[in-house]
């Protein structure tokens, strides 16, 4: 479930000067073995940012053998040659950084993209564009790592450096000049602590556990008696199972007392060690394949990284210049539909949704909308269920690891009744994407159908435990749907995250209407015939269940949520016309009931384990 702050009232877009004109001067694509470079640059310029991404999938592939290097999110790097492109190619992002930026990585659930800066090519530029990289492979492989460590790593292998034959893994970064005449967090509070949360305005503090928490990764890998990191490997392969952060740690590194005086000791010598290895064995650069895009496929690909990147206004506008350039370029029309689909115009969605399929068979998250959005998603007859199915083992065909149209079998196979197929095929989905917590609650919810209630409480606390907001609380619900007898004599209090001095209400959305300068955005839920009528003049926190099928990257609190089950929080209002002012809401996706009335409960399934993880070290 993603909790995200939105806005009910109509946005306004920053036009910003500089936007690219794709038809004065078509990019260049360069295709490596597992990358996918588009530059205005060179030829040689971009074969350089694609081998060195190789290098860096490289070293991922030599420290984690086990680990899973391809993702259901492709990934696109953008090569501009100057701040000047950077700028034409991403003017909303600049505006909001306000800085000279020499990398950006854009991370979505359906597509990511990267951008790195050609005239900043040199060591340390593109270190924030490695470190979101290096959480991408993380999160498409472990369920859960506390954010100390997910930091901590991210910067670790993001701050590699490449030379000649050598390659320096883990040597110091930018951040550690934070560290200096800083006074350390308590290890035992890095294990917990949410920095936004606990030093909110303080950016001093905040830099402070970040350059802490790379620090402390460094330490457990290198520090004397840590085996270059075999006992870190050790540590997290235990969460993975479900240990207890506090409990594993100690067991593993010594009490936190120990731990903080060596730490102590090790930071301030400021003497880092890194590991140093040959660089990869690595391809002829001159072998990757170099073509020049076609104005319209220039078009295509800018657009998709500024509807990824909510640039909404210079989205539309690069599409349309794309579509008179030429028409029949699929990814336009995949482009557009998008962007019919989250202003609520299904019937022109879907629309070019077809077209884009009729140009380009292999446009699977086409087929997958169109799919979704036809009538047969709707699984009410045995038809439906057939042709549904038919359409997503289509799709999962053309991209095996895109992991909701799994999701989508699942709640198919429930809603037939099949519970045994519906979990094996949940189980896949979490296996795909493991940081989804509501990926787990789906195999949870499975479970309970299946009357198994205490290996689905072990999913609800393994969640709640763990996850914050949203998915806590829809984690706390799998749980107290367990009754106590079945969650066993450990069983421990959970309760739901709530805000002081606000209402709750919860029921089916029955009606969304977004807001305008002129009036306020309104959301009404029935449950048992109560209406409750709840309105909008600004912004609130919205959260929704992972398992909807058109994900973070095509949310709106406008359209597509009928039928949902929503909790609202809202402080009560005088206006009779309004029940009150929205303060969050929480989107849920139920289970749904089984279309007949026979449903399979005796299907025997074994007890939850986490999926296949990455625990090797570099030797």
């Amino acid at each position: 479930m993603t909790a995200r702050r939105l806005w009910c009232v109509a946005v306004a877009v920053v036009v910003c000067t500089g936007t690219l004109q794709a038809k004065d001067k078509p990019w260049m694509e360069v295709k490596s073995p597992h990358f996918r470079v588009l530059t205005d640059g060179s030829a040689g310029d971009a074969r350089r940012v694609a081998n060195e991404f190789e290098q860096m999938r490289a070293v991922f592939a030599t420290a984690f053998p086990k680990m899973q290097l391809e993702t259901g999110a492709p990934l696109v790097i953008f090569a501009p040659r100057d701040e000047q492109s950077m700028v034409s190619l991403a003017p909303l992002v600049w505006k909001k950084q306000a800085a000279h930026v020499a990398g950006v990585f854009q991370n979505g659930w359906e597509k990511q993209f990267a951008i790195v800066r050609i005239d900043q090519d040199h060591p340390g530029a593109y270190q924030v564009v490695y470190h979101e990289y290096v959480h991408s492979l993380l999160h498409a492989n472990f369920r859960w790592l506390p954010r100390w460590l997910d930091e901590g790593l991210a910067d670790f292998y993001g701050g590699t450096r490449f030379e000649k034959s050598k390659v320096y893994l883990g040597a110091p970064i930018e951040r550690v000049r934070h560290l200096q005449g800083a006074t350390l967090i308590p290890v035992e509070k890095m294990l917990t602590v949410n920095p936004y949360v606990e030093y909110k305005n303080n950016d001093r503090q905040i830099d402070v556990y970040y350059a802490e928490a790379w620090a402390m990764v460094h330490y457990l890998t290198f520090g004397d008696g840590m085996e270059q990191g075999k006992k870190l490997s050790d540590f997290y392969r235990q969460l993975q199972v479900g240990g207890d952060q506090k409990k594993v740690f100690t067991e593993t590194f010594g009490s936190f007392d120990q731990v903080q005086d060596k730490l102590d000791s090790y930071v301030h010598n400021f003497a880092f060690k890194s590991y140093v290895m040959n660089t990869p064995e690595t391809m002829d650069e001159k072998s990757f394949a170099f073509r020049t895009m076609s104005v319209g496929e220039t078009c295509a690909a800018i657009g998709s990284y500024r509807l990824l990147a909510r640039d909404r206004m210079e989205a539309k506008e690069i599409t349309d210049e794309g579509l008179k350039e030429d028409p029949n370029v699929a990814e336009l029309h995949e482009n557009l539909a998008f962007m019919e689909f989250v202003d609520g115009r299904d019937s022109e969605a879907s629309l070019e949704f077809n077209r884009a399929l009729e140009l380009d068979k292999q446009r699977y998250l086409s087929l997958y909308y169109k799919t979704m959005m036809s009538p047969e998603a709707q699984m009410n007859s045995q038809k439906d269920f057939v042709l549904l199915e038919s359409e997503l083992s289509q799709v999962i065909g053309i991209n095996t690891k895109f992991a909701p149209a799994f999701v989508r079998l699942s709640i198919l196979q429930a809603r037939e009744g099949n519970l045994s197929s519906a979990l094996a095929v949940a189980r896949k989905a979490e296996q795909l994407e493991p940081s989804r917590a509501g990926y787990h609650l789906l195999s949870g919810k499975i479970l309970l159908r299946q009357g198994k209630g205490k290996e689905a409480a072990e999913y609800g606390k393994f969640v709640a435990e763990r996850w914050h907001g949203p998915d806590h609380n829809e984690a706390v619900e799998l749980w107290n749907a367990v009754s106590a007898e079945q969650r066993g004599p450990e069983a421990v209090s959970m309760e739901v995250e709530s805000a002081e001095g606000v209402s709750v209400a919860e029921g089916i959305v029955r009606q969304t209407a977004c807001g305008s300068k002129d009036r306020p955005g309104t959301l009404t839920i029935e449950k048992q015939r109560k209406i409750t009528t709840v309105q909008a003049h600004g912004g609130f926190s919205a959260g929704f269940s992972d398992t909807l099928w058109y994900g973070a990257d095509h949310f709106s609190t406008c359209h597509h949520l009928d039928g949902l089950r929503a909790v609202v929080r809202y402080k009560p209002s005088e206006d009779k016309q309004f029940d009150g002012e929205i303060v969050s809401v929480e989107y849920r996706e139920d289970l749904p009931e089984p279309l007949n009335a026979k449903t399979e409960t005796t299907a025997t399934s074994p007890t939850p384990t986490p999926p296949a993880t990455a625990t090797s070290t570099p030797k």
